[in-house]
């Protein structure tokens, strides 16, 4: 799907896309709970993992309330190309944190600010427990030499927020966000605070439904992973 559909995307459409990347990102983190630098990064890692699974589940539980899926939707995943597999070096894992973790955590506030009330209710709390997301991502990225993995972080955020005049501006302009694509953007850019590249986006190869220009999706020992969790994916949750 081309830009010049993203208009007609609906808000289940972002909402499932962002419960996918949040349980992806929980699973990547929590690969690397014992394979962290120091015991007090094990031990963050392992407690982010859990936080990002069980706010996959509330969103993943919120769905049924915001309509039909804008195509195929089981076993699908919408996710950014940074989580299709396992990260192989530490630099990885700050990338995610400081940037993605950051990206997703502006749109759960953008969904709170707005008019929809079982996202705004349910999602709330998240919000307090995203905070040391940030916290953790800002103190390793002074510590990590982590640029190529901000930089392509930063790159695929900016994709996944979608091209401006399309769907997330049409949901600010309806009152379903509180941010359009450049507030997230500059509130993104604020969050990181170091200097990040300009990035050029072909919006000709994305994706609306999956957010993303580039092919592929998650590999086979992830997706049995998650194939685990699948019986309690839809499952109503109060949050």
């Amino acid at each position: 799907m081309g830009a010049g559909r993203v208009r007609e995307l609906s808000l289940y459409s972002l909402v499932k896309s962002l419960a996918d990347n949040k349980q992806l990102l929980g699973m990547r983190y929590a690969e690397w709970c014992i394979a962290a630098p120091s015991l007090e990064a094990d031990i963050a890692a392992a407690a982010m993992g859990l936080d990002d699974i069980g706010h996959s589940r509330v969103l993943y539980g919120s769905l049924r309330e915001l309509g039909t899926p804008d195509g195929p939707d089981e076993g699908s995943y919408a996710n950014v190309p940074y989580l299709d597999r396992p990260w192989t070096d530490w630099t990885q894992f700050v990338g995610a944190n400081a940037v993605l973790d950051s990206a997703f955590s502006l749109m759960i506030e953008a969904l709170v600010n707005g008019n929809v009330e079982v996202l705004r209710s349910r999602l709330r709390k998240m919000l307090q427990e995203e905070r040391y997301h940030y916290l953790h991502g800002r103190s390793w990225m002074r510590e990590a030499n982590a640029a190529p993995a901000v930089e392509r972080a930063w790159g695929e955020a900016l994709e996944w927020f979608g091209p401006e005049s399309g769907d997330v501006d049409g949901f600010k302009r309806d009152g379903k966000l509180a941010y359009g694509v450049r507030d997230l953007r500059r509130m993104l850019q604020e969050r990181v605070g170091d200097k990040l590249p300009e990035t050029a986006i072909d919006w000709t190869k994305w994706d609306g439904t999956r957010r993303r220009s580039v092919p592929g999706g998650i590999d086979q020992a992830t997706l049995e992973m998650l194939q685990g969790l699948a019986e309690k994916r839809y499952m109503p949750t109060s949050g």
